[in-house]
């Protein structure tokens, strides 16, 4: 897809959708990142009315899937107070692939300016507690508003931490062509210690910084819903406070926060104690499913599936988690 096809094809979409009589699609560009979908910035006039937009499609690496259920999950959490994206409209076979549209916040996403520069010092003291607001609302969203977008779920009389562990020690086996001590010693480690809970809610998957936009406010918006599932809710603030999604910051959340100011904004968002516990359970599992992510990445490039200096960089990160995972299993997680 390229920016003459949307420009060519979309406006007709936009007319059938707004009922408007004359629409333009201008200021078409593929935005950065998206690295599991395209993503592309443009304004649609619509009767005269320019109307900021983001389109989302499902080509990835030229194949073409399913994104409609990002939508739907987008909708239901626009509509519970989450902040989001306003989703617009969901489309047909116009652009001969899926796609969705929504509104197009401004802001910035990248974490070395919100660690960094000095505009956004208000965001770096707000963040943290907006963070977990966010996601006690995610949690908050009504099953009966995604329990028929097939999302996935843990298996009946499985808890979700059992779940997950297992799926994530099936891929580590599959992929690793060598032993990681560390990892061995972290399955076990989670294997002997699963939350005695079966407690499910929606959970974002992939909530960090590095998926949302801010502001020097503070946060704007969460970004890319792709890896929701259905689990423990406590998973979202385990894998935001993951090492990795610190980027070189020096608190555990995000790099900007403690894990006390998430833990406060959830509590006074969802008006339920967080269990720090179980949180550690996920952060230390966060490591460890990043660590495997990191394997997976660099066996991509390794075999000659998708060579890309990136991927193997990224698989020479294995190393920074396996250390994170032993300092968080031999006691209490630190400041730091």
């Amino acid at each position: 897809m390229d920016a003459a096809h949307l420009q060519q094809k979309l406006p007709a979409f936009l007319a059938r959708q707004t009922g408007a009589r004359e629409v333009t699609v201008e200021n078409v560009y593929q935005m950065t990142g998206g690295a599991s979908r395209e993503i592309w910035s443009l304004d649609a006039i619509v009767d005269g009315e320019t109307i900021p937009m983001v389109l989302r499609s499902g080509s990835i690496g030229g194949v073409t899937t399913q994104v409609i259920p990002e939508y739907d999950l987008l909708k239901a959490a626009f509509e519970a107070g989450v902040p989001v994206p306003e989703p617009l409209y969901s489309g047909d076979d116009s652009l001969d692939l899926s796609f969705f549209l929504m509104r197009r916040i401004p802001g910035e996403t990248l974490a070395r300016r919100l660690l960094r520069d000095d505009e956004y010092q208000p965001a770096r003291e707000a963040m943290p507690a907006e963070l977990g607001a966010a996601a006690a609302r995610i949690h908050a969203i009504p099953r009966e508003r995604f329990e028929a977008m097939g999302l996935r779920e843990p298996p009946p009389r499985t808890s979700p931490a059992a779940s997950e562990l297992e799926g994530i020690e099936q891929t580590y086996r599959t992929l690793t062509p060598e032993p990681h001590l560390a990892f061995e010693l972290a399955f076990r480690w989670l294997r002997r210690r699963l939350p005695d809970t079966d407690e499910r809610t929606l959970v974002h998957g992939d909530f960090r910084v590095g998926n949302v936009i801010f502001g020097p406010e503070g946060l704007r918006s969460v970004l890319d819903w792709e890896g929701a599932h259905v689990g423990d809710p406590m998973e979202d603030l385990g894998w935001m406070c993951v090492r990795s999604w610190r980027f070189g910051g020096p608190k555990p959340v995000g790099g900007i926060g403690e894990r006390e100011d998430l833990f406060r904004g959830y509590e006074q968002a969802s008006g339920r104690k967080v269990d720090a516990e179980r949180v550690r359970y996920w952060e230390i599992f966060g490591n460890l499913r990043w660590g495997v992510i990191c394997i997976g990445q660099a066996q991509a490039h390794l075999s000659g599936r998708h060579e890309s200096i990136e991927l193997a960089a990224i698989g020479r990160r294995t190393v920074e988690t396996e250390v994170e995972l032993m300092e968080l299993m031999e006691g209490p997680p630190d400041a730091g």
